[in-house]
């Protein structure tokens, strides 16, 4: 049995095997796809630091609310993604277009679903696989190994987004915070911490890499059904926890065919 080590060699075999003129100039519209970073409207608790957002079924929120899905429904979206499962995606969207869902603070529905049914979609594709991160063994390794500076940067740097982005949505409200979780030079650091992770560890054992690798496993596991979900021309807008925002932006930029469309351009400010 082959082993592959690389896909260089297919890479190198198709450059010496040029397409017919023809072909060449009949290639499929570009597949956009405009990935909005969002916080956790519904305060599910599930991140290691955690914003505290106030009830946005009160009217002022909604408002704010209707306003950003408007703007966003500037891009045409012909496909949305959600950081849902597919199942539960697909029904709680059904029972949404049919005002059979009961009032749900999760920006899912929220943004998510008032989009797809702005834009007249019939279904919204329920894009994550949900995986817990294993932290635990890496804060063991550097509390045991010296490293406990590592695990106390990565929370203040967390706790510092957090209390920037709590300020933004107090002052300035829900739309400003978008815009400031997905700014890129602010996911860049948050992602950041990530590298940090792989300095926790030694010979074999490696915890900080297992949480990493977790993390990018996810990551990809989202990229690929974003993938799936799409077809040449179309125009996709995905609704996912802005910590995922640069590793889907990079996946979705080195795939051949993929426009990658910023979300700062259609939030309002």
């Amino acid at each position: 049995m082959k082993v592959f080590h690389s896909i260089v060699g297919i890479a190198a075999l198709t450059l010496t095997s040029p397409l017919p003129a023809k072909q060449r100039s009949e290639a499929p519209p570009p597949t956009q796809v405009m990935i909005v970073g969002t916080m956790h409207f519904a305060n599910p608790g599930l991140d290691y630091r955690n914003l505290a957002v106030d009830d946005v079924l009160a009217p002022k929120r909604q408002r704010e609310i209707t306003a950003i899905v408007r703007a966003l429904s500037r891009f045409s979206p012909t496909a949305v993604g959600v950081e849902w499962r597919e199942d539960a995606a697909s029904t709680a969207y059904a029972k949404y277009k049919e005002g059979a869902l009961p009032a749900s603070r999760d920006e899912t529905v929220q943004l998510g679903f008032a989009l797809a049914k702005s834009a007249k979609l019939d279904a919204v594709h329920g894009l994550d696989i949900p995986a817990s991160l294993p932290f635990e063994p890496a804060v063991a390794f550097a509390q045991s190994h010296g490293k406990q500076p590592i695990i106390d940067r990565i929370t203040t740097v967390s706790d510092q987004n957090v209390a920037a982005q709590e300020r933004a949505l107090r002052t300035e409200g829900i739309a400003a915070t978008l815009q400031l979780l997905n700014d890129p030079v602010s996911a860049d650091g948050t992602h950041g911490l990530y590298r940090e992770l792989l300095k926790l560890g030694s010979g074999d054992e490696q915890p900080g890499l297992e949480v990493t690798a977790t993390w990018y496993r996810r990551n990809l596991g989202i990229c690929a059904k974003l993938l799936q979900a799409t077809k040449p021309g179309d125009r996709m807008v995905v609704f996912i926890g802005a910590g995922h925002l640069t590793l889907l932006q990079q996946c979705v930029r080195e795939t051949p065919g993929y426009s990658l469309v910023d979300a700062r351009a259609y939030i309002p400010r």
